[in-house]
């Protein structure tokens, strides 16, 4: 079975480096052939590139942008009324992507607008689809996967729209389309439904990408915790996954000395 491959959140990882360009190199040191990222948009997009050619990474993640994060946004995809502004966040992902030769966009959904009830967000499911299948039809053309990415309610954003794998999974079969895959956070599952072992076996063809933390306090995947990373790392690789996992978890120090877990998996694996 071949050995599963990590990759290093630079919006979360390394943030003894305030500036984001300077991870890569860092990632790189540590050991990680590939990052991921969440925002990353006001970096500048050549120092990007370079930093990426420098560190000899491959970047394989990045989310659609959030919106107005002062303004409460987190997403636009499922938000009424906001098509244009995701259209216009999804043009500028796609030039980012294209620009690092990432294949992965977590598309995000977004949150509920205050004062509307999430028993009465239909009209917020039906603006997901629409956007989805716009995106899909986009990103097929440039060659890169749409990924969609459940986030708990329970402990990180009450008012996300998309809040669990069913929920994501059945939206993502009413688009139909092959280009769109389920963003597994292990973090978000197991909060929001647990039943790990049953959720991957039966989402596992609809995976694309795979991120984690451990639960509840969303740090190493050894640090003290409800989650045994061991077993769902032999399980996965039971199951031949190969595409990346992605290391967001809030290091409890500094980013180095807290990759003990993953060296030790490194040695295991030779």
């Amino acid at each position: 079975m071949p050995p599963l491959k990590f990759c290093a959140n630079l919006s979360w990882l390394f943030n003894e480096l305030p500036e984001f360009t300077q991870r890569f190199q860092s990632a790189a040191a540590a050991g990680f052939r590939a990052v991921e990222a969440a925002w990353l948009y006001d970096a500048d997009l050549l120092e990007l590139q370079k930093a990426k050619k420098e560190s000899g990474v491959e970047v394989v993640l990045i989310n659609t942008p959030p919106g107005d994060l002062g303004n409460g946004d987190c997403g636009l995809g499922a938000v009424p009324g906001r098509e244009a502004d995701f259209r216009r966040g999804l043009e500028l992902a796609v030039k980012y992507a294209k620009a690092l030769d990432c294949s992965r966009i977590h598309l995000m959904a977004g949150r509920i607008p205050m004062g509307l009830d999430r028993t009465a967000a239909a009209e917020m499911e039906a603006t997901f689809i629409e956007n989805l299948t716009y995106a899909a039809n986009v990103l097929l053309k440039e060659g890169i996967l749409g990924l969609v990415e459940p986030i708990n309610t329970r402990i990180t954003d009450p008012r996300y729209f998309l809040n669990t794998p069913h929920q994501a999974v059945d939206i993502l079969q009413k688009v139909g389309s092959p280009n769109l895959k389920l963003q597994m956070d292990i973090f978000h599952w197991q909060i929001m439904d647990g039943n790990l072992t049953q959720n991957i076996k039966t989402y596992f063809p609809l995976i694309g990408h795979i991120q984690i933390a451990q639960v509840p306090d969303r740090n190493e995947p050894d640090s003290q915790g409800e989650v045994n990373f061991q077993y769902l790392f032999s399980l996965l690789e039971e199951m031949g996954y190969q595409g990346y996992v992605g290391c967001e978890y809030r290091p409890l120090g500094n980013t180095e000395d807290g990759l003990g877990w993953l060296r030790e998996y490194w040695n295991s694996h030779k």
